[in-house]
């Protein structure tokens, strides 16, 4: 019985590994071989050996080889960060070569102001169509989620989000504007909203969305011809004055786009 729990809690541990880093699953399987051979016997041995072993893994030796595979991490600049501290070292930051041109190109459109590229999920760094979850879409290196530009109530703009993750502080629609929510949850999709749960934590309060700052935010994506789509919900669309055809609504299928804007390549 006792090797039947350890058996389900280390399948459990690698599914979860798996599912929020790709190669965590693998890492922590290694980890408690190598544990295993290792002779000496400190307190939560496998646990050291894992970090140790991850942290080698994703910092030293997954960039090459993605690299080789057609993908990249994404650049930091003083204008390209990620929104979550963790998006990184979770190896959700993957993108083809383009992604990464189109960022700069929207870096240098922005250049002389506030507004900074802060970045959510991106992809994994192997395997075309390996799900990044809870995502439906974003695994082929060509996809990438960008958190909203928020202003303090004087008007001054921050690069700071709403919630530790960058998800799920939804800019709901106001009287007069299309309310996309309603008819997905009329028609059965209760999902719709589920991101909500996924904040890790609401922070800065006082912070307000800044319709102008992301205006010009997408704007600067607009500008480039690499440009695929661009998902916000409707009710952004119509308030933000935004009439490119390529910025579309995602469909029912998918989650709420008013607490992030969803950017793929051609």
């Amino acid at each position: 019985m006792k090797k039947i729990a350890l058996f389900l809690f280390h399948s459990l541990v690698f599914v979860l590994l798996t599912i929020l880093t790709q190669v965590g699953g693998v890492i922590y399987l290694l980890s408690i071989w190598m544990a295993r051979k290792w002779p000496v016997k400190p307190r939560y041995k496998t646990l050291l050996v894992f970090l140790a072993l991850y942290l080698f893994v994703t910092l030293l030796l997954v960039p090459p080889v993605a690299s080789v595979l057609g993908r990249e991490k994404l650049s930091h600049t003083s204008k390209i960060k990620p929104a979550f501290f963790l998006t990184d070292l979770l190896n959700r930051n993957y993108v083809r070569p383009e992604m990464n041109k189109m960022l700069h190109e929207a870096e240098n459109r922005l250049a002389g102001t506030a507004i900074e590229i802060r970045y959510l999920d991106a992809n994994f760094p192997f395997c075309y169509g390996f799900p990044l979850l809870p995502h439906l879409s974003h695994n082929d290196g060509k996809k990438i989620d960008i958190a909203f530009v928020y202003q303090t109530r004087d008007g001054k703009i921050t690069g700071k989000q709403k919630s530790v993750s960058g998800y799920g502080v939804f800019e709901g629609p106001k009287p007069g504007e299309p309310n996309q929510m309603r008819q997905c949850r009329n028609r059965g999709y209760r999902h719709y909203g589920f991101t909500r749960y996924l904040t890790l934590g609401r922070i800065n309060s006082k912070l307000v969305f800044s319709a102008s700052g992301t205006k010009r935010l997408i704007e600067s994506f607009l500008g480039s011809k690499r440009l695929g789509k661009i998902f916000i919900e409707p009710h952004l669309k119509q308030r933000l004055h935004l009439t490119d055809p390529r910025i579309r609504y995602q469909g029912c299928r998918s989650v709420r786009h008013d607490d992030h804007i969803h950017l793929q390549l051609r």
